[in-house]
């Protein structure tokens, strides 16, 4: 059989069919329950798959493997979940607002975008597969005119003062301005655990933050206040935000050439 070239692998798109459906569910089960150890309502181990019910409200941006036959169920290796604000009412809230309080973004009466359950299998990460999904999810954003993204990003893990310096740095430099500054519901664990500003080895926080967090830092995202600790998916949680109206000019327009391109 002859393989398609490296460049023209990976084919970024949103979900048309059962087949693509079933694929991301069996993926989030691979990253989420076997490599994290999430357990929970909705993870379901004879299937080998994990859902809940706001999949059937949710787009499912998917991330394909040209090489990967569709007839194996595995075709997709990665996979982000968006719900527009539109679409909200369907289900009656946003996914992530079992964990943190939303009412400055809701109140803002700008076109809101929730990001989620984002994952790569594990052999596609480090090459371009997250570069696919993110051009993919700038033009999602500006055909829809969407104006602010936001949504749970995840640490792997519980242990709060193991991760007291990236969440350090997250609360001392990248805390969202109070119009757009959502909170964790709840008593913050977190806190008791934050370190000076003066204290943070910068470098030390950033190998410990995943790279789709830094990711949208590097664009000019922020983090809610407070951490929320989601012990069915083994993870603490912060709440991205970003707000394209304050992106940097650089980083806003890379972020629409790349949306525009393809």
């Amino acid at each position: 059989m002859t393989r398609k070239p490296a460049e023209d692998r990976y084919e970024a798109r949103l979900a048309t069919d059962a087949a693509d459906i079933a694929s991301a569910l069996r993926l989030r089960y691979q990253v989420f329950v076997e490599e994290l150890g999430a357990d929970g309502a909705g993870v379901d181990h004879a299937a080998g798959i994990e859902r809940d019910e706001f999949d059937a409200v949710f787009d499912h941006l998917v991330l394909v493997d040209r090489q990967a036959p569709v007839s194996a169920g595995a075709h997709v290796v990665g996979v982000y979940r968006l719900l527009p604000c539109d679409r909200m009412p369907a289900i009656g809230r946003f996914y992530s607002e079992s964990e943190f309080d939303l009412a400055p973004l809701k109140a803002s009466g700008r076109k809101l975008l929730e990001l989620g359950r984002s994952c790569i299998h594990a052999d596609h990460r480090g090459g371009t597969g997250l570069f696919h999904l993110w051009n993919a999810l700038a033009r999602y954003v500006i055909e829809r005119e969407i104006e602010i993204l936001f949504g749970a990003a995840s640490f792997p893990g519980t242990d709060l003062a193991a991760l007291a310096t990236p969440l350090s740095l997250l609360h001392h430099a990248h805390l969202a301005p109070p119009a757009l500054r959502v909170r964790a519901l709840g008593r913050d664990p977190a806190r008791a655990h934050l370190l000076p500003a003066d204290q943070i080895d910068r470098r030390a926080a950033l190998a410990q933050t995943p790279a789709l967090i830094k990711a949208y830092l590097r664009l000019g995202g922020y983090v809610g206040e407070g951490v929320f600790v989601d012990h069915a998916f083994n993870t603490t949680d912060v709440c991205l935000v970003m707000d394209t109206d304050s992106m940097s000019r650089k980083h806003r327009d890379f972020y629409v050439r790349k949306g525009e391109a393809g």
